[in-house]
Order: C-alpha cells, then sequence, then structure tokens
C-alpha cells in the first residue's frame, strides 16, 4: 500500500477541469490529486488516505451518487458534490446520500479553494479537540448494574449472553461487533479515536480504516432506526466514533 497523505481528490471525468482545479489548489500548497474515472477513484482511495472529496455527478457510464454510496460504507470524509447538473432533485438526492455540499459549475477556482479550506479547517480543529479529549480522560465509563442495554423499543444488548435481541428474535452479532460497540458503550460521553480502536479492540494497528467502518455500518443497520441520521453511534469527522451518554439506559433482564 501507497498510502499517500493526500488533503484534496478530484473526481471528474473531464480531465481539464480536474487537473487544472488540482495544479491550481497544489500550487496554493493544498496536496491535491485527481481522478477521471468511478475506477480510478475506488482504487485511488485504496491505496491512499484523502481528508475531502471532490466528486462530480457524471463519471461517463457510472454515478457520482453510487460512487459516493460506496465511499460512505467503508471512509469517513467530507464530500463536495460539484456538477453542472441545477435541479433541485439533484441537490437533495446528493446531500441525503452523504455529501456535505453541493457546488454548480461553472465555479471559480478562488471560491471553492477558500471553502476547502474552510471545510478542511473545521475538520482538523474537530480532530485535534478529539484527541484532547481523548488524552484528557483518565477513567472509562463504568456501566451501571444491568445485563440489558436499551437502545430503542425492542432493540436492546443482552450483556450476559453477549446476543443482541431486535423484537424478540435474536439478531446475527459477531464476535467483534460485539466488541467493538461495547467498547464504545463503555467510552460514552468522549470520542473514541479510530486508533484507539484499532489498539484496544483489534489489538491492531495495521488494519485500515475501512475495516472499521465496515463494522460500524453493519452495527448501525442493527441498533439504529435511522441510518443516515444515526442517533447512537455518531461519527466525529477523520477522527473516530462518539456514543452520547443518553443515547441508550441500562435496564434489568428479566
Amino acid at each position: 500500500m501507497d498510502d499517500t497523505e493526500y488533503k484534496v481528490l478530484m473526481i471528474d471525468d473531464d480531465e481539464l477541469i480536474a487537473r487544472s482545479t488540482a495544479e491550481y489548489f497544489n500550487i496554493l500548497g493544498l496536496k491535491t490529486a485527481y481522478v477521471t474515472s468511478y475506477d480510478e477513484a475506488v482504487r485511488f482511495l485504496d491505496t491512499d488516505n484523502v481528508s475531502l472529496l471532490l466528486l462530480d455527478i457524471n463519471l461517463g457510464d457510472r454515478s457520482g451518487f453510487d460512487l459516493c454510496k460506496k465511499i460512505r460504507e467503508n471512509y469517513d470524509m467530507p464530500i463536495l458534490f460539484i456538477s453542472a447538473r441545477t435541479s433541485d432533485d439533484d441537490v437533495i438526492i446528493a446531500l441525503n446520500i452523504g455529501g456535505d455540499d453541493y457546488i454548480k459549475k461553472p465555479y471559480t477556482l478562488g471560491v471553492l479553494f477558500a471553502k476547502v479550506k474552510a471545510i478542511l479547517g473545521r475538520y482538523e480543529k474537530a480532530k485535534e479537540a478529539a484527541w484532547l479529549a481523548a488524552e484528557s480522560t483518565q477513567e472509562k465509563v463504568v456501566p451501571a448494574v444491568g445485563s440489558r442495554i436499551y437502545f430503542r423499543e425492542g432493540v436492546y444488548l443482552d450483556t450476559a449472553m453477549h446476543k443482541l435481541m431486535i423484537c424478540g428474535r435474536q439478531e446475527e452479532f459477531r464476535a467483534m461487533e460485539y466488541k467493538l460497540l461495547t467498547y464504545l458503550l463503555d467510552n460514552s460521553g468522549r470520542v473514541v479515536t479510530k486508533e484507539e480502536l484499532l489498539k484496544n479492540v483489534w489489538e491492531d494497528e495495521y488494519i485500515g480504516d475501512g475495516t472499521i467502518s465496515v463494522h460500524i455500518r453493519h452495527i448501525r443497520e442493527k441498533i439504529e432506526s435511522d441510518l443516515k441520521n444515526p442517533a447512537i453511534i455518531k461519527t466525529v469527522w477523520g477522527v473516530g466514533y462518539v456514543v452520547e451518554q443518553d443515547a441508550f439506559r441500562y435496564g434489568e433482564g428479566s
């Protein structure tokens, strides 16, 4: 794996636009790469780290919407759609499937650069704040006595039996999913970094971020009522995850 760090990846099937935008960003000190197809983008993200994506809707015979959905399955980073399509329906779809902003072409490079810099600045501040919070936390939150952890009506984790119940039915719950969820619950009320999860849950610092994201997605599919707006496991861009202490409750088993 090359594992190169890039601040921005431009994904646009118009090579002239993609190249000129990347060159402009690089001149101003923002390390940027570009690709021109769906498949190139997938391969790039498999081998390099990216902080923010600029994504066109039209990618030849593929759709930027489909690519956004695929990326959201494995990665957490700001995604800004860039498109000549101006329909309100396109904007709504883009934002509902995981896009963070929608920029209409033609755009001014200077304005686009300023917007990207602002978003990356907020991203870095959130990351720094999460690290400081993680370092200042001396003790884990100790769970209350009880063998059940309730997430919503009819959905609870039986900690005595190590199983997840949904409306009276036992849901398939893999050992690593259980370990990951209980670690987040034990540390509720603070941001848990991805590095901490790799070290303390997987006990392997060399597993990629995508592995964590996939497990988080599988857990959310089982305990969240709205996958587009998770209420229990929340993502902190580029840093990790947080479970608020009021997102669940403890109760006695029968």
